[in-house]
């Protein structure tokens, strides 16, 4: 379950909009546009969770699949959505002829997750590599991670060091455009992903969920005024999602599994705090919402 902590540190994220990305290099213009029977193509977006920080930076310096190029079919049960992202061992030296790592052309660089909310994503990695199932998505770090709280800078280190970032991904979350054509999101949660250790240090151990448009679905609205600092929680029994609306007090939360749930809004500066009940949200579509006025 998703859990959030207050903090008006937030705020100062919603002034930095036009700080999406910062590239250290173009996009890679050598990926191959035609495929051959043996290939498919995947596209990885990369979208956030927010959490209580100014900005979040990840150096994000290579994507890498493993792919088995001999199953048809996909047994693996990894449990929840957050059993199945780790730190650095990815078992690349197992001797499976079956088992191809391939990489996806990609904008390396500095990435502030954080501006990645509210229904906005970025095309992390996109690339033709061999047919088969995907079995793990594999993301190498540089050194220049760091978030911003309350306007100071801190770096951000991962446990001993680790670099690689490894997510298991089952078949049926790859969602199919157009023939062997396939995306997915991954959706970086800061809240959970970030640890305070004491003395205004921070570690960095990784939850992401992994999510396509078909299989789940969203809700989108509108919170006013903006100087009410709104937080907005979704939930129901056995999840819950959170958003952080923009100035003009919009707000979109994706990848929800299907179901009904409760809108809850925390709001600051004196207005009352509001709850929606009986939400509903469907596969594949998005649920709108009326606009909410909050009051003193």
């Amino acid at each position: 379950m998703r859990t959030y902590l207050r903090n008006n540190g937030w705020w100062l994220a919603i002034t930095m909009l036009l700080a999406v990305i910062v590239y250290s290099c173009k996009k890679d213009d050598s990926a191959s546009t035609t495929m051959s029977a043996n290939q498919q193509r995947l596209n990885v977006y990369f979208t956030d969770n927010p959490g209580y920080f100014d900005n979040v930076f990840l150096d994000i310096r290579k994507v890498e699949v493993l792919i088995d190029t001999c199953s048809s079919t996909d047994n693996d049960d990894f449990g929840n959505d957050y059993n199945r992202c780790w730190w650095g061992e990815d078992h690349r030296d197992d001797k499976d002829s079956c088992q191809v790592w391939d990489s996806l052309p990609i904008r390396a660089g500095v990435y502030d997750v954080l501006s990645l909310r509210n229904g906005t994503d970025t095309l992390l990695g996109n690339g033709v590599v061999p047919k088969g199932i995907v079995k793990k998505i594999v993301i190498t770090l540089g050194s220049n991670n760091s978030l911003v709280k309350d306007s100071v800078t801190y770096p951000l280190k991962s446990p001993s060091g680790q670099v690689r970032i490894v997510i298991q991904v089952r078949h049926n979350e790859w969602e199919e455009t157009t023939t062997d054509n396939f995306r997915l999101w991954l959706d970086f949660d800061i809240d959970r992903s970030v640890v305070q250790t004491g003395n205004n240090k921070f570690i960095l151990r990784p939850v992401i969920h992994v999510f396509t448009a078909k299989q789940t679905g969203s809700i989108s609205g509108k919170v006013t005024p903006a100087d009410a600092w709104p937080v907005i929680t979704l939930f129901n029994d056995t999840d819950t999602a959170y958003a952080l609306p923009w100035k003009n007090g919009e707000y979109k939360l994706r990848g929800l599994k299907a179901g009904t749930y409760s809108l809850f809004v925390n709001a600051s500066n004196g207005y009352k705090d509001t709850t929606l009940t009986g939400v509903t949200v469907e596969k594949g579509k998005n649920t709108s919402l009326d606009q909410i006025k909050l009051s003193k």
